[in-house]
């Protein structure tokens, strides 16, 4: 009897390229993984509207949707209009409620439309000016990762990730999250898997726990 196949669609997280997904490995007699990519947004477009659009994409039924970070927004928004088998999120938030106080408080003083997103194109000019190994390999990793450095879709991705009004968390999600992800700190985050030592892009450096441990996780075993 031939097994069949799970669909494992992946959405990167803000601004970033599926390339974060390079090392993910499962094992192909069982998945098949699909990358999915971020698209410029319409004008005023809403974040279900955009994640309509985006869920028609997707070309199969009872998948597995795997985001990370605002990808896990996005993911949770898509799975409102496709049948989800396992809904999975990474370095991400299952609320607002799990938002860190400084994202509430760009949000209430609308400061999120100050951010000078236009910078996002000048990666090559800060190269110049970047004094220091860790700034350097910091923008090696920006070059490497971050592939969309559109305005007018950053702008929108700051705005969505900050308003997003999401008030009760979706039943049998899993959520798997790093204890020490700056971003979102592990304080505000309710019943995550913990990675252990793990940053927000565990994605990219905690790999192979993914790899051993997506399998079961998707199995439910």
């Amino acid at each position: 009897m031939v097994q069949e196949i799970i669909h494992v669609y992946l959405m990167p997280g803000m601004a970033a390229s599926p390339k974060i997904f390079e090392h993910i490995k499962l094992p192909e007699n069982q998945f098949k993984i699909h990358l999915l990519e971020w698209i410029i947004p319409l004008d005023n477009e809403s974040l279900s509207d955009y994640a309509l659009r985006l869920s028609k994409i997707i070309k199969h039924d009872d998948i597995v949707l795997l985001g990370v970070s605002f990808g896990g927004v996005m993911v949770q928004e898509m799975s409102k209009h496709v049948r989800v088998k396992k809904l999975i999120i990474v370095s991400s938030v299952k609320s607002m409620g799990e938002l860190p106080k400084k994202m509430l408080l760009a949000k209430t003083t609308k400061a999120y439309a100050l951010v000078p997103t236009q910078l996002a194109s000048k990666i090559d000019v800060f190269e110049k000016y970047a004094f220091g190994a860790t700034m350097t390999k910091r923008l090696e990793l920006y070059k490497k990762y971050l592939s969309v450095n559109d305005s007018k879709y950053l702008s929108w991705a700051i705005k969505q990730m900050v308003c997003w009004e999401q008030t009760e968390i979706l039943p049998d999600i899993i959520h798997i999250h790093g204890d020490k992800d700056p971003v979102f700190p592990i304080k505000y985050i309710k019943n995550p898997i913990v990675l252990k030592n793990g940053t927000h892009i565990a994605i990219i450096n905690k790999y192979k726990w993914f790899n051993e441990n997506l399998p079961k996780l998707i199995l439910g075993k």
